[in-house]
């Protein structure tokens, strides 16, 4: 004689298809289909989590590259004169400041050129 889960058996299957809904094909329709898609994502997910920060800091530091080279000085000396000079300002405040307001951006590059 078979088991065959009854109602959480039930519920947990809902619970796949609910979680995969969006997902084209079979993918959100059959059980085990749906199953494997759902433990792909949540990996992808969790491995993402991780990857973001790393995509977000390469973005700050191309932004706040390109802003310092339209100021004539590139990114590794202004990281430089910035440390230097103590201003304390990370990588997203920088790069914040570069893409919305560029002649704060070019003081900044001053104050830390001239300390």
């Amino acid at each position: 004689m078979r088991v065959k889960g009854g109602p959480r058996g039930h519920l947990r299957h809902k619970k796949v298809l609910k979680l995969t809904k969006g997902q084209r094909g079979s993918k959100h329709l059959l059980f085990r289909r749906a199953n494997e898609a759902m433990l792909k994502s949540l990996w992808y997910s969790f491995r993402d989590r991780r990857t973001r920060k790393r995509d977000l800091r390469k973005l700050w530091i191309a932004r706040i590259n390109a802003a310092a080279r339209a100021n004539g000085i590139t990114y590794s000396r202004l990281m430089f004169f910035l440390r230097k000079s103590n201003i304390d300002l990370n990588r997203k405040m920088l790069a914040d400041i570069a893409v919305r307001d560029p002649q704060a951006f070019t003081a900044i590059v001053t104050q830390a050129q001239t300390a």
